[in-house]
């Protein structure tokens, strides 16, 4: 199988990686193309030098999986340049923020298209990838591209596209809110008293161990809250604060800004 990564940027060099750690893929099997010189990044990863390339050419019909990795607003003129050599039988997978499905159909004049909302932590293996595809992917083709997706993390496979948008406003923009939240623990924890090397500490591994708890029990975030909140102590006493400043209605409204926001963009 060969795979040829459209764009070496952030999110095609973490693709590269997960698929050459994992084996799913050979260096003699992987291409790039990129519009810039991308030839040091891809002999760190042991990626022949003739399997670089900076033009679409005749090359790009051999590949079997095409990953479309590039800023969205880059994607309409390399559109026009792939177009001529895409055949029937390729799978295209974007990675595209906001760019539909349908906008990658007319203009590339692939049949068989997936696109993918992955987050940041797929850079350490631990992303969450988010997945929708056209009618013309069979059982065999999609299994093996959730495989390959999930050589960065975990994935979710959806039918309906606008779940993309869902996806992107929850784990596409999440860890965003996870690290908003540690910021303000990890700034209020030296106000309390904790060098900022302590606090980062106290903070980081408080939530390393939740998340773990909460992914090896049982238990609803909900029980695991009241295991944590006895009677009248000190979970239950900031726990009120967040009910008065209703922090819950406040992350239902952020996240459907996102979700909003989403929408915009790829209208």
């Amino acid at each position: 199988m060969k795979v040829l990564i459209i764009g070496f940027g952030n999110m095609g060099r973490t693709y590269a990686r997960g698929f050459l750690s994992s084996r799913f893929v050979s260096p003699q099997d992987l291409y790039i193309l990129d519009k810039v010189s991308q030839q040091a990044e891809a002999a760190v990863i042991n990626i022949p030098e003739d399997h670089i390339h900076y033009e679409p050419g005749d090359y790009i019909t051999d590949a079997d999986i095409i990953i479309l990795a590039v800023k969205p607003q880059d994607f309409p003129p390399l559109a026009a340049g792939i177009k001529p050599f895409i055949r029937p039988h390729q799978v295209i997978l974007s990675v595209m923020a906001g760019v539909r499905v349908a906008s990658i159909i007319e203009s590339t004049g692939a049949d068989k298209v997936v696109r993918c909302m992955p987050n940041l932590p797929a850079q350490v293996g631990m992303g969450m990838t988010v997945f929708t595809a056209t009618p013309h992917m069979d059982m065999k083709e999609l299994f093996i591209v959730q495989n390959l997706i999930n050589t960065t993390g975990k994935s979710l496979h959806v039918e309906d596209e606008p779940l993309i948008d869902a996806a992107t406003a929850i784990s596409g923009s999440g860890p965003a809110y996870v690290f908003f939240f540690m910021q303000s623990m990890i700034q209020t924890a030296v106000t309390m008293g904790f060098s900022p090397s302590e606090a980062e500490l106290l903070v980081q591994q408080t939530f390393l161990g939740a998340v773990h708890l909460q992914s090896k029990g049982d238990n609803t975030c909900a029980e695991w809250i009241s295991r944590v909140a006895s009677r009248g102590g000190t979970t239950e006493a900031a726990l009120r604060v967040f009910e008065s400043a209703n922090t819950k209605e406040g992350i239902h409204d952020a996240l459907f800004a996102a979700l909003n926001r989403a929408k915009e963009l790829g209208s």
